[in-house]
């Protein structure tokens, strides 16, 4: 299993990165350029080409600072912090854990004694899950109501590090022969006293974004001389940190112990065994011990020989950081909290089942599970959408406040365009007003709020319906689009933030590519069955409906495209697929399928290399907005993509650039970046990774598949990128026979997880 993120795409902007092109010990802004022309939109009408994924550190949300007073990324990290202190604070008032493990051997022994040894100190609690013996299932506990958001002006600029403290870094930094350039965020990461710690233990520099071990033991070197050596505790507990923030950027929430020492043995660790103790020891690792379900067999062979009942169940021991393992239990709290609940009754079961009678299909069969549910999954493509728009409309009629939440802003739009077409009695705000505040619209009252907000808008306060007395949404039912999307982190904060008796959908593609975060919440949601789960028959129509829904199931079908709507162009090496796919964006599309420059987006698999996102941005701006690149490589007019914090990803336009800083539009919104942070933060955007692009869709798009991507393939990467488009995929297609076997053989990546686990005892039958 591996514990580092995909290395053939680098990092989005403020992503760390664990692949190969880190520069000195700088964090990752590597990417890769393709090329590729098409004399026109002209080719074969075909299944399109593959192409590989990477550990894309951007997703595709961010909002924009808060009535410039603070940026969406403090305002959101801000209210992380505060949710984050409300669970450990939960969590110091749960009982003790419960004891099990007594028949454990070994390296689980050894484990298990290190934690209880800890529990008994004067350490924070390194807490061990367990599995108990079978017993009565129990509720879910009511969770301590959530703090409400901090007004922005509250918010500090605590998260710049005091320019004394910062020399004070670059100093150390300076004698270990580190770059200087990273005192900043050496002086954010580790805090007050950041100097002297580093001083003493300078394998802490791994704790900053893209700094790899073999960098960290070179610095360690150079301040420590004759005392560094590998077999350092520092180090060990240092690497085994970093191994775990690896883990997480792949998706993993924990890794089995078993990977774990592997991989440090790999880098170089001599007792791998000592290293995790002692993390564990210091309360930087947790360890779980997870039972591990057993088969009908075995557990009729027990039966009959009747075993007795208190014999030990097999386990697996987990080691993961304490921050996604809160994360997980609250989620699972929560989860557990709505599916044991019973919704608010705010329209009689008569009006819903008279709302569901007037629908059709699926769109019924929500209508009737959110009627009696709290929690419900609703699965399918694009064409889906009009079944949570349905609901929407009917709880709007019905009285309850309502409302949807999608991963970006391109999403939000279309999402506040598709209730307005489907009879809702507000719209999408007008591109002057904030997200989610009044717009006008026909047969609306005067100010009726668009019920649509993105998911790091709503949990900020910039968006949405804001917060009742006790902190929580003030709503009464929530549908959550792009739901694969959610990640442990922000899946906690959501259903933590809704008040009791609230009904919760999660509505997505399953096939699509998860989150980046860690976790894959809604796949373990689906596949654990602790909730009604609605399968739209909605099929998306036309032939790129056809082909992305092959793609859905290991098929790449070739289809009948009469208008042009799927078009292959195969090209030979690097510099062909970026001069042709200039040639369709620029010339080619526009003229032959009637769609402009401005609104078509080219995907990529990567940001480093010949065909990436910077090698085709770069070609692009020099086509379509040609300029000196005066402020930090960006001109007015230059189309970007920001990521105020990672993971995520805001598409718009750079407006002007001041002594304030750079100057966007994204979305109707504007944001002002730092100059300090224009090189971390933003990146042109007319070629984006798939990751970059989930959630979002563009008329057109043009999808490069470079032949060094083949590797990297998978289903989810072709569904995703192919998925994007709307009226024309051109396929800029350089990976030949890569592509289908990528599609028929290649399924998503496994990711460690332990939702399941904590759902099982906490869901009633």
């Amino acid at each position: 299993m591996s514990t580092e993120p995909e290395t053939t795409e680098d990092a989005e902007p403020g992503t760390p990165t664990g692949g190969a092109e880190t520069e000195g010990v700088q964090g990752p802004t590597g990417e890769a350029a393709g090329s590729g022309e098409v004399s026109e939109g002209e080719g074969t009408e075909a299944a399109a080409p593959g192409s590989g994924e990477v550990s894309e550190g951007g997703g595709t949300e961010g909002d924009a600072a808060d009535a410039g007073d603070v940026s969406e990324a403090e305002a959101e990290l801000r209210a992380q912090r505060a949710e984050r202190e409300r669970i450990e604070q939960r969590k110091a008032g749960k009982k003790a854990p419960i004891e099990a493990g007594t028949k454990l051997s070994g390296k689980a022994a050894d484990l298990l004694a290190a934690v209880r040894a800890v529990e008994s100190g004067e350490k924070p609690v390194a807490a061990v899950f367990a599995e108990p013996e079978p017993a009565p299932r129990r509720s879910a506990p009511e969770p301590v109501r959530r703090p409400q958001p901090v007004a922005a002006e509250a918010v500090a600029a605590s998260t710049a590090p005091a320019p004394a403290a910062v020399q004070a870094v670059r100093q150390v930094l300076g004698e270990g022969g580190a770059p200087e350039v990273l005192a900043p965020q050496v002086a954010a990461a580790l805090g007050e006293g950041a100097d002297e710690l580093l001083r003493a233990d300078p394998w802490q520099l791994l704790r900053v974004a893209g700094v790899r071990p073999e960098q960290a033991d070179g610095f360690a070197r150079a301040l420590l001389g004759a005392e560094c050596g590998p077999d350092d505790e520092r180090r060990g507990r240092a690497v085994t940190v970093w191994l775990l923030e690896q883990a997480a950027l792949a998706g993993h929430t924990a890794l089995e112990m078993p990977a774990l020492l592997a991989a440090l043995a790999q880098r170089g660790v001599p007792e791998p065994d000592g290293a995790v103790q002692d993390a564990i020891a210091e309360g930087e690792a947790l360890v779980f011990q997870d039972a591990l379900e057993e088969t009908s067999g075995a557990s009729a062979r027990a039966e009959e020989e009747d075993t007795e009942e208190d014999e030990e169940r097999p386990v697996r021991v987990l080691v993961g950081l304490e921050r996604y393992a809160l994360a997980e239990e609250s989620l699972a709290d929560g989860l557990a909290r709505l599916v044991n609940s019973v919704p608010k009754q705010d329209g009689s079961a008569e009006d819903w089942e008279r709302a569901a009678a007037g629908a059709r299909g699926s769109t019924a069969e929500l209508l009737r599970a959110v009627a009696a549910h709290g929690l419900v999954l609703h699965t399918g493509g694009e064409a889906s959408l009009t079944e949570p728009a349905a609901l929407l409309t009917a709880a709007h009629t019905l009285g309850l406040r309502a409302w949807a939440a999608t991963h970006g802003p391109i999403g939000r739009t279309r999402f506040a365009a598709l209730l307005r077409r489907s009879g809702h009695p507000s719209g999408p705000a007008a591109a002057s007003d904030l997200p989610g505040q009044a717009a006008e619209t026909p047969g609306a009252a005067p100010g009726a709020p668009s019920p649509v907000a993105t998911v790091a808008g709503l949990l900020s306060g910039a968006e949405g319906p804001g917060r009742d007395g006790d902190g929580a949404l003030d709503l009464d039912l929530l549908v959550v689009l792009d739901a694969p999307q959610l990640d442990v982190e922000t899946a906690a904060l959501l259903t933590e933030s809704l008040p009791d008796g609230a009904r919760l959908v999660l509505a997505g593609d399953p096939a699509v590519l998860w989150s980046v975060g860690p976790g894959r919440v809604f796949a373990d949601l689906l596949a654990a069955r602790i909730c009604p789960q609605v399968a739209s028959r909605q099929p998306d129509p036309g032939p790129l409906g056809e082909l992305v829904s092959g793609i859905g199931v290991g098929e790449l079908n070739q289809v009948e495209a009469p208008g042009k709507e799927v078009v292959i162009v195969p090209v030979r090496d690097a510099g062909e697929a970026v001069h042709r796919t200039v040639q369709l964006v620029v010339d080619s599309v526009p003229r032959a399928i009637g769609v402009p420059a401005e609104q078509t987006q080219v995907i990529t698999p990567g940001h480093g290399g010949a065909v990436g996102t910077r090698a085709l941005n770069a070609a692009l701006k020099e086509r379509l907005n040609p300029g000196p690149g005066r402020f930090g490589g960006f001109d007015p007019g230059d189309r970007i993509v920001y990521s105020p914090v990672p993971g995520r990803a805001l598409p718009g336009r750079v407006v002007k650039a001041d002594a304030q800083g750079l100057h966007l539009a994204c979305e109707g919104e504007d944001v002002v970046v730092p100059k300090e942070r224009v090189e971390q933060s933003v990146r042109h955007g007319w070629a984006l990774t798939a990751h970059q692009a989930v959630g979002s869709r563009w008329p057109a798009v043009v999808v490069v598949l470079p032949g060094d991507a083949a590797q990297a393939l998978s289903r989810p990467w072709v569904y995703t990128a192919f998925g994007r488009a709307d009226r024309h995929l051109s396929v800029v297609h350089g990976v030949e026979q890569a592509l289908p076997r990528a599609v028929a053989e290649v399924p998503a990546k496994p990711r460690t997880t332990r939702l399941p686990v904590l759902l099982a005892p906490q869901i009633s039958s």
